[in-house]
């Protein structure tokens, strides 16, 4: 355990799931977290820790899963070329993602629209299953999707671009960028796309303008990204520490230096601020889980809860910010009381 006069992080409970978790996330009401397994089930616990639901995921290895929000389904999307909906623990259907697998999946704000990543293309459905929306197929792989905020507007992360499309089929934006993105963020009021990438880079575009921005110097390929509820600031991962990017003012974070939060002593696997609030929280391959609050310059570091033998591999803060549920790669999910 870390030495911090004030630890916020507490641990409430933890449990065993089958596998290595490679996804949690949170009921919108907050009652139920749901992990899932690289080998294929999802385990559904109640606020308290309680198993409620074991649900069978996807055959040959689970990749995701998303909540619905402010509604009850929990999509899950894996190897077997499927996005299921569940509902209540029954699978209510089954959605053919056009691929032999489908590895990211991303909800429209409202709840009403839901999107998918295959292989080529993205599909999107709306919240009866009736899929609305197929895009071009892209150079590569699609490595991602995210919804634009404030819109009906979807980006697409593959080989050679980030494009984004309205569900008209027409490319709004094309950002063309010849490398290869991995994992994309947008700003929180819709005007900056940001995506990491395999060649250890940041890349930004301003929604507005196309102009670009291309930060360097990372030591590995950088995946995890999350930016702060104002907007200002970007949090990433590509290596053993996280750097965060002012994105205030004219010119963003051009020609400026990340702040770098030290803690992990080995490559971090995701990275998540607070919903409303002002504190970070990442996970690292070490099996630490770190919590920053930036703002406070000269001490930074705010709480650290540590896996022993497996590295921490995912993350997500409650609807309200008050818990964090972290994953281990060895099967088990800890709920964090923050504060």
């Amino acid at each position: 355990m870390a030495r911090i006069s004030d630890n916020k992080l507490r641990p409430a409970w933890a449990a065993a799931v089958p596998d290595h978790v490679v996804g949690l996330t949170w009921s919108p009401d907050g009652r139920f977290v749901a992990a899932a397994a690289v080998s294929g089930p999802v385990v559904v616990f109640d606020a308290g820790g309680k198993s409620v639901h074991q649900l069978p995921g996807h055959g040959f290895g689970t990749a995701a899963a998303a909540w619905q929000p402010g509604g009850s389904l929990l999509a899950t999307a894996g190897q077997d070329g499927k996005v299921r909906v569940w509902d209540g623990g029954a699978e209510v259907r089954a959605l053919d993602g056009g691929a032999a697998w489908v590895e990211r999946l991303a909800w429209h704000p409202s709840g009403n629209l839901l999107a998918a990543a295959a292989g080529k293309t993205a599909r999107v459905w709306d919240a009866a299953g009736t899929l609305v929306f197929t895009s071009p197929a892209q150079a590569g792989t699609v490595t991602d999707v995210g919804w634009r905020p404030n819109s009906q507007q979807l980006a697409v992360l593959g080989y050679g671009a980030a494009n984004v499309y309205d569900l008209s089929g027409t490319a709004a934006h094309i950002f063309a960028w010849k490398g290869s993105p991995l994992a994309l963020a947008w700003s929180p009021d819709g005007s900056v796309l940001a995506h990491g990438n395999q060649d250890a880079t940041v890349h930004f575009w301003y929604a507005a303008t196309g102009k670009d921005l291309q930060m360097s110097g990372y030591p590995s390929k950088v995946r995890e990204l999350s930016w702060d509820a104002g907007g200002r600031y970007l949090a990433t991962g590509g290596g053993p520490m996280v750097c965060v990017w002012d994105c205030g003012g004219p010119k963003g974070p051009e020609g400026t230096q990340p702040a770098m939060l030290e803690g992990p002593e080995d490559t971090v696997t995701a990275v998540a601020w607070q919903r409303r609030g002002y504190l970070l929280a990442a996970t690292a391959r070490d099996g630490r889980v770190l919590l920053w609050q930036p703002a406070n310059k000269k001490a930074p570091k705010a709480g650290e809860y540590r896996f022993k033998g497996a590295e921490a591999s995912a993350l997500a803060w409650s609807p309200d910010d008050k818990v964090l549920a972290v994953g281990a790669g060895y099967g088990t999910v800890a709920v964090l009381r923050v504060g």
